[in-house]
């Protein structure tokens, strides 16, 4: 599965790089046909505690999964969008099963 990492206004250290490449690639246990996923990291200009944003596409034959999380750090945030895919593949791949 390709991964493509992208920050908004400024750079990811290589420690996160490699805990949101680690996140990502356990989701092709639940699925094991990604085609890739593209991750985006986001500042939010709000002066709350949670204003980290992380946004995951996930490219699958015939369709692409997205979800978003906020949360005051990254790593957290990163926890809440994979539980959230992790149920988005795992009600994908029940749908085609029936078909």
């Amino acid at each position: 599965m390709k991964i493509n990492v992208n920050s908004v206004k400024f750079k990811v250290d290589t420690k996160l790089d490699s805990f949101i490449r680690d996140k990502v690639e356990k989701l092709s246990t639940h699925y094991d046909n990604i085609i890739s996923s593209d991750v985006i990291l986001k500042l939010d200009s709000a002066n709350t505690v949670d204003n980290k944003i992380v946004e995951i596409k996930i490219a699958i034959k015939g369709n692409d999964l997205f979800t978003k999380k906020q949360s005051n750090t990254f790593e957290e945030a990163l926890d809440n969008a994979t539980d959230a895919l992790k149920k988005q593949l795992i009600k994908h791949k029940e749908k085609i099963k029936k078909l």
